[in-house]
């Protein structure tokens, strides 16, 4: 009899500890493969590339050409880790419509980001950042002409800046066959300037605390290479529309306007992005928006509204679905 409930308890106790490691090792697996997938949002939801014929339409200065190059280098993302850290350059470009074709002060943006991942679900995801961006045109002379105006031929223009956001999202019908799938993403944040050094010249005129709320929504294609999708063959899901809408605020003290002097410090855009079928990361682009404050470095006094067209790229989903 005892020897029966000795044999029974041995069971027991083997059984209970395969289960407990079938479990933990079901866990481990699961936050590996959440934190293989947050590591393509991120990158998927990082800034757009463009290129514009005509620049911005509406600027005061016109132009010929504008462009903008930014991506991420996503140096640390271990499979084990729910964090990751990113170096994201970024360089902006307006090709002035003279005889020279000049550019004139380039906008040059280097940064780091820290990304933690807030859940293991990948359906409806949630993210923090934190980055820390240097912003320069790498010029040197003064900021002011003899006039007391901004000189944007050759002035000075340099500041440093914290940006903490949240980043949630969800994808809708993700396991479509074929047609079309959807997601929608959203992030919250803030831009803090003031701890770090800047150019003189922006005290008491410029967005050095900026509120901002970022919104995407994406369309998938699910296809078979050739035409309509076709649950009989291998599948390939990819981008075809990205609609983003991007808003903000600055908050901090102006010299000349008030807290609700929207003319500004509201800056606003809209685009709809449209890949055809033989383009893989680029779309056709076409925006509409508004500067307060144009973040193009030492021209942060210009505000208008425009339009732009051209081209567009990022990281997006192209994959054997």
């Amino acid at each position: 009899m005892n020897k029966l409930l000795l044999s029974t308890l041995f069971c027991f106790l083997v059984s209970n500890l395969f289960a407990q490691t079938v479990v933990s090792d079901t866990l481990s697996e699961s936050k590996r493969q959440a934190n293989l997938f947050y590591t393509s949002l991120y990158k998927e939801n990082s800034e757009m590339s463009y290129t514009s014929p005509g620049g911005e339409i509406g600027a005061p200065s016109k132009y010929v050409l504008n462009g903008k190059l930014t991506t991420s280098y996503l140096v640390f993302a271990h499979q084990n880790l729910p964090v990751a850290f990113s170096v994201n350059p970024d360089f902006t470009v307006r090709v002035r419509s003279e005889r020279s074709a000049g550019v004139r002060t380039p906008s040059f943006r280097l940064g780091g980001t820290f990304y933690v991942r807030l859940t293991d679900d990948i359906k409806n995801y949630q993210y923090a950042q934190l980055s820390f961006t240097h912003h320069s045109n790498g010029q040197d002379g003064t900021a002011f002409l003899a006039d007391g105006s901004i000189n944007t031929q050759n002035g000075n223009f340099n500041t440093n800046y914290l940006t903490f956001a949240y980043r949630f999202g969800k994808f809708l019908n993700p396991n479509a066959i074929n047609g079309n799938s959807e997601s929608i993403h959203h992030k919250v944040g803030l831009e803090w300037h003031k701890w770090f050094a800047y150019e003189n010249a922006l005290n008491g005129d410029y967005g050095f605390t900026r509120l901002n709320y970022d919104f995407s929504y994406r369309i998938y294609q699910i296809y078979d290479g050739k035409k309509k999708a076709s649950s009989t063959t291998e599948l390939i899901e990819k981008e075809k529309w990205r609609f983003n809408a991007q808003v903000d605020y600055a908050v901090n003290k102006y010299d000349n306007y008030n807290l609700f002097a929207a003319k500004r410090r509201l800056n606003i855009e809209a685009s709809a992005n449209y890949s055809l079928p033989f383009m893989q990361n680029v779309f056709l682009m076409g925006s509409i928006g508004y500067y307060g404050e144009d973040p193009y470095n030492i021209y942060f006094k210009d505000r208008y509204a425009f339009m732009r067209f051209g081209l567009s790229s990022t990281f997006t989903r192209y994959r054997v679905k």
